[in-house]
């Protein structure tokens, strides 16, 4: 008795041992992946308001679509309606859980698609304060964590925890995300930029599940704190599993966006 009461207290110390920040945090991260899964795939409606830092706006809008990829990040298809000189205008994204995403701008003037290269993913996307690779998804294993705290977010519970991007070419140092504990859906990200001064910030305001299931914000507001300038996102007409298929994301469809 004596002997296996040594072992069992031997063992406790392993047992015991509490998450480091480090593993809370990715398994934070990996929980809200996992809450998103099996949506299969959606298109939706966008209105992108621009908004510059003597408050003068104006507005685009464009049709979104996604494809839900097993085993890889998910594909996305953005076409602009709206201004008419950038009609037709269309990203696309493949976004990969490891390695760099391959994106895709067809630029309707020119009748020709151009590759965006790597090293460019943290420009300006069509002039707005999201860049190339915030409009990519958003994979666990683009990034490596650590939990910081619980904190309250507008009256929500909230994870908070900081995330660094793996990808060399990223324009940003880090992260830093407001997770409500309920649903595991974002409120608030910080971003620092590559000299790790605070960049942006993006909100997303009033969630709706769609699909008993799936919550999507139905607005998201990029407030650049160095330039004063602004995106807001406004999002309607979500539709899921609309029964698109890979071959409604390719380079050909690029050239035929309407």
């Amino acid at each position: 008795m004596f002997r296996l009461l040594v072992v069992l207290l031997g063992l406790l110390p392993g047992v015991l041992a509490a998450e480091t920040p480090q593993e809370k945090g990715l398994a934070i991260a990996r929980e809200a992946d996992r809450r998103d899964e099996g949506f299969g795939d959606y298109a939706a409606r966008m209105e992108m308001i621009l908004r510059n830092r003597q408050g003068e706006e104006s507005a685009r809008r464009l049709r979104i679509s996604a494809l839900e990829v097993k085993g890889d990040g998910d594909k996305s298809l953005s076409i602009f309606d709206e201004p008419a000189d950038i009609k037709g205008t269309a990203l696309l994204t493949f976004t990969h859980k490891a390695g760099a995403d391959d994106q895709w701008l067809y630029l309707p003037a020119l009748k020709r698609v151009k590759r965006i290269a790597s090293d460019n993913k943290s420009g300006p996307f069509m002039g707005s304060e999201f860049a190339y690779e915030d409009i990519a998804s958003q994979e666990v294993e683009k990034y490596t964590y650590k939990y910081l705290r619980d904190e309250t977010h507008e009256d929500k519970p909230c994870f908070m925890i900081e995330r660094y991007p793996v990808d060399k070419n990223s324009g940003y140092t880090r992260q830093v995300l407001w997770i409500d504990q309920a649903e595991y859906r974002p409120w608030k990200i910080d971003f620092y930029d590559r000299k790790d001064s605070l960049l942006k910030t993006l909100v997303w305001r009033g969630y709706r599940q769609y699909l008993a299931k799936y919550w999507r914000a139905d607005e998201m507001f990029m407030q650049n704190h160095q330039s004063g300038k602004s995106t807001l996102l406004k999002w309607s007409d979500y539709k899921f599993r609309v029964g698109l298929k890979p071959a409604d994301f390719n380079e050909a469809s690029l050239s035929r966006a309407r």
